[in-house]
């Protein structure tokens, strides 16, 4: 390592998992050196190794939450930079199962910046870090391990434009956020480790997004227009006003009833959709490129907690231990989450222990989440899965959520707030709620408009809650 009084990181990957990870890292090591195989310094569009930087990546409140703390000030720089704002339960047009959820500004900062604009901003002020560099233009081509395969210590690497051949990044830790198509699990296999159980759920997701200038405002101060896919119509889309004085549209379908590429052929998916304000919007807006095609065909989970072996010096964070049904816009927030949890682990002086990071990172980030998407995704009948009393019984649940929420702006509060991350789920539960769902989602009860009554015992709820 030449200096060895100095302590190195080496972060494979320079997505936005890799970043937040160099961030925390760069508090407890000499140098931290992030290893990716795109041009990386300067680039400020979409680039090769993120496919997904074309598309709407949705970063939720909890994410912003820690975005800011890793990053103080860098909010509002976003702002500066052209990227709207607004809050994601107040001035969002949300419509699930066709209907329009109550609004209620909840404090759910939401930034509306487009992947290459949020990823530049997050890479400058990574950039510019004491100790950290960027090893751009490499090939990763596996984990340097001691003799005895006990212990990663270093990253082997290959210059992709010539200069110099393939050569180990000596390191204190190497953290693998290089994304679903990581390696780890197999190199670990060839030392011996044993296999990574996976968890997939094939669920055939296909979105296509396009970017427009609006030449009249369907949003009314509104920042996004949102309707959900649901069992009986499983389309559904996002289209949000972005940087560049732009409007950012994704749509998408599942089990294989996928958005069509051919201008006209968008145009009529979006008139299907359970409300007519997006395929009304586009009536009055210039595309400024072609549609583009994603397909997401299964969700991913890695399960290293439950490994019995694992090698010191290695962690592993971001898309590389589990990919989100990126609907509901969990990758980014979960990988921010995740730099905290490695900031925990990081003792002074000694190496993370792995088999607590993982059970950690399992528990309290990943595992929650997870459930959820879990939950929403078996509500779609033709996806693969069994549909335990625990799955039924959530799903109930959420459908008198949703159902209340479209009556009651405090229901739809803490709905979103959920959603991003903020709260967890058992913040619906709690019993002043929980009030309020039920009378709201019961179906033979009337609004307070319809029933005096009701309007009175609405009143008396909301006195018990304060």
């Amino acid at each position: 390592m030449g200096d060895e009084s100095k302590t190195r990181a080496v972060v494979l990957g320079g997505s936005l998992a890799g970043l937040f990870a160099a961030r925390v890292l760069s508090d407890a090591y000499d140098e931290v050196v992030v290893v990716d195989r795109d041009e990386l310094i300067g680039v400020e569009g979409p680039r090769r190794g993120c496919p997904q930087s074309r598309h709407i990546n949705g970063l939720l409140a909890r994410g912003q939450q820690v975005m800011e703390e890793l990053y103080p000030g860098i909010t509002e720089g976003l702002f500066a930079d052209g990227v709207p704002t607004g809050d994601l339960a107040g001035d969002v047009r949300w419509y699930f199962n066709g209907k329009p959820l109550q609004r209620h500004h909840a404090g759910l900062v939401c930034v509306a910046a487009s992947r290459p604009k949020l990823e530049h901003h997050i890479r400058e002020r990574t950039r510019v870090l004491p100790g950290v560099v960027f090893a751009e233009r490499h090939d990763i081509l596996g984990l340097e391990f001691t003799a005895d395969g006990s212990r990663v210590i270093g990253a082997k690497v290959q210059p992709l434009d010539g200069e110099g051949g393939a050569h180990v990044i000596d390191a204190d830790l190497v953290v693998d956020a290089t994304g679903r198509g990581s390696r780890t699990p197999i190199w670990l296999e060839a030392q011996g480790y044993p296999r990574v159980e996976e968890e997939r759920k094939k669920i055939g997701l296909g979105y296509v997004t396009q970017h427009y200038r609006l030449t009249a405002d369907p949003y009314h101060g509104d920042l996004s227009i949102n309707p959900v896919a649901n069992k009986d119509l499983p389309r559904g889309a996002i289209f949000t006003k972005t940087d560049g004085d732009r409007v950012e549209l994704t749509t998408y379908g599942i089990l294989g009833d996928h958005p069509p590429t051919d201008q006209e052929g968008l145009y009529a998916w979006l008139k299907s959709l359970a409300v007519p304000d997006i395929y009304e919007a586009v009536q009055h807006a210039v595309p400024l490129d072609e549609p583009v095609a994603f397909r997401f065909p299964t969700t991913l989970r890695r399960r290293y907690e439950k490994l019995t072996r694992f090698p010191d010096g290695l962690l592993v964070t971001g898309d590389a231990l589990a990919c989100f049904n990126p609907v509901y816009a969990q990758g980014m927030t979960v990988a921010a989450l995740a730099a905290l949890v490695i900031r925990q682990h990081l003792h002074t002086g000694a190496l993370p222990d792995p088999f607590q990071y993982f059970g950690d990172l399992a528990r309290n980030v990943i595992g929650p989440p997870w459930e959820m998407t879990h939950t929403v995704d078996m509500g779609f009948p033709g996806v693969e899965g069994e549909r335990s009393a625990k799955v039924r019984m959530a799903q109930t649940f959420l459908g008198l959520v949703q159902q209340a929420a479209t009556k009651d702006p405090e229901v739809a509060a803490a709905y979103m707030r959920g959603a991003g991350l903020v709260d967890g789920p058992e913040a619906l539960m709690r019993p002043p709620m929980l009030a309020r769902i039920l009378w709201n989602a019961l179906p033979w009860v009337g609004t307070p408009a319809q029933s005096p009554r009701r309007a009175a015992q609405s009143k008396a709820l909301a006195r018990s809650e304060k």
